[in-house]
């Protein structure tokens, strides 16, 4: 299993928020990640952006999308803007997209949310056509009607991934991606649903076993703190438990929110944690950094002993 980091989305202004994601990248690929991913969070910056940005102070490391929702771009714009990421990083990206929620997609962009699996699967048939240039990309399903040119082609190839929590999603993921981006996914979840599925559809569709990167808050603290963390893992991450998606991956766990799926604790069950990640069928871990303490100082000191247990424990789980 490899190892990776959640990246950007930090309070901040503007200039204060890109010096952050540097150093925070510059960090991850000097400690030894092997992945960085970067959210795109409704109100802040382009993640695809962000992820060129990243790729000019790093030479290495994997960056990632967790996720690009599909419907605020048109296919054919996000695989122009993808391949131009890939190319510039050395062809580092790995694209992580998805229908994303009601309460961004309807309510924020004012957009139909209607049928987002369906519309996911034809998305994924142009913008895998695209990717596969140079050539005409000539695709017409029930969504889109392209012809539509192009020189550019993924090389090395970029891998796609969707981010898919039902069945339906899986079997797309499986069939036409390679492989999924998961939020709010404990181990049972990933062991039982997710994982079967996703692998029997990607074997039916004879494409290689997809990837599996799972996103997890991590904390490292006191036995006695344990406790606290969750609370502070539901205060502060707790509004994507308001969507309808995420509610059903958690009735398909253990955990009943997302206190329920950080790894807190010290070093050692940290990594116990992560090993049940693996079990389970996890390719890539996605961490995101949870420090704890009364104040900033508590806090930044928090911050940094943690990246030294991850860095740590990236060697453990390869």
């Amino acid at each position: 299993m490899r190892l990776g980091v959640m990246i950007g989305a930090e309070r901040g202004d503007m200039a204060r928020k890109v010096k952050k994601l540097l150093e925070d990248i510059e960090w991850a690929e000097s400690a030894g990640m092997d992945t960085a991913w970067m959210p795109q969070v409704p109100n802040d910056f382009d993640c695809l952006t962000m992820v060129a940005l990243m790729g000019s102070r790093t030479s290495r490391i994997e960056l990632g999308t967790a996720v690009v929702p599909l419907q605020a771009q048109h296919p054919i714009a996000l695989a122009r803007q993808a391949l131009s990421v890939h190319a510039g990083t050395g062809g580092r990206l790995a694209l992580g997209v998805g229908p994303s929620h009601h309460w961004i997609v309807r309510d924020m962009l004012g957009i139909p949310y209607e049928k987002p699996a369906a519309y996911t699967r034809d998305y994924l048939e142009v913008l895998n056509a695209a990717i596969a240039g140079p050539g005409d990309v000539d695709v017409e399903n029930d969504n889109f009607t392209v012809h539509n040119p192009t020189v550019l082609a993924a090389d090395p190839p970029m891998p796609v991934l969707v981010s898919a929590l039902g069945p339906v999603m899986l079997q797309i993921a499986g069939e036409h991606a390679d492989g999924t981006v998961l939020w709010m996914a404990d181990e049972k979840a990933i062991g039982e649903h997710i994982a079967p599925k996703i692998n029997k559809a990607a074997a039916e569709a004879d494409r290689p076993s997809p990837r599996i990167v799972a996103g997890i808050p991590v904390c490292l603290c006191a036995n006695s703190e344990i406790d606290a963390a969750k609370e502070r893992a539901n205060r502060i991450l707790a509004e994507a438990e308001t969507s309808p998606n995420y509610q059903r991956l958690l009735d398909r766990g253990d955990a009943r929110d997302v206190g329920d799926l950080t790894a807190a604790g010290d070093s050692e069950q940290i990594l116990h944690r992560f090993k049940m990640f693996a079990d389970a069928g996890v390719t890539d871990l996605s961490v995101r950094l949870l420090p704890i303490g009364e104040n900033r100082d508590e806090l930044i000191a928090s911050k940094y002993r943690t990246r030294e247990v991850i860095a740590e424990l990236a060697k453990a789980v390869r």
